[in-house]
């Protein structure tokens, strides 16, 4: 599913409790997680949940630097979710489009800040954080 079909499908929940419910559906979505990469390289500092982000990538001719792909778990019903949100954003984007995306601008799109509790924000901003800092990386060792 794509960004914008996620995004048209939040404005048409009115009510926060189905937006829950579907942040668990898109979680449910996700590819399976290898058990093997649930390790202390993949997991993502800074989420109260557990969340393991494994990168890889691949090279492009493009100025933008390789384009990298993600697959993402969490032992949590709502942050599987949002990581479903956050790779449907950025999962198979050239690295440069990764590091000038704004992610703020699209939860702020469908009022998802103000519905986090800290703890799930703070962890929410490691995820990105973490992704944007992959995109660096990548395009520093492809220069």
């Amino acid at each position: 599913m794509t960004l914008d079909e996620i995004l048209e499908n939040f404005e048409f929940l009115e009510e926060w409790e189905d937006k829950y419910r579907y942040l668990i559906e898109l979680g449910r979505s996700l590819p399976p997680f290898p058990e093997e990469q649930k390790t202390d390289d993949t997991k993502v500092q800074g989420c109260v949940s557990q969340v393991w982000l494994v990168k890889s990538h691949e090279d492009t001719t493009e100025g933008a630097g390789p384009r990298l792909h993600y697959l993402g778990d969490s032992d949590a019903h709502i942050v599987k979710g949002l990581i479903a949100l956050v790779l449907a954003a950025v999962s198979g984007r050239p690295a440069r489009e990764i590091e000038d995306f704004q992610l703020e601008e699209t939860f702020a799109r469908i009022g998802l800040r103000e519905h986090l509790t800290p703890q799930r924000s703070n962890g929410l901003s490691a995820m990105v954080n973490r992704i944007k800092k992959d995109a660096q990386e990548a395009l520093a060792t492809a220069a």
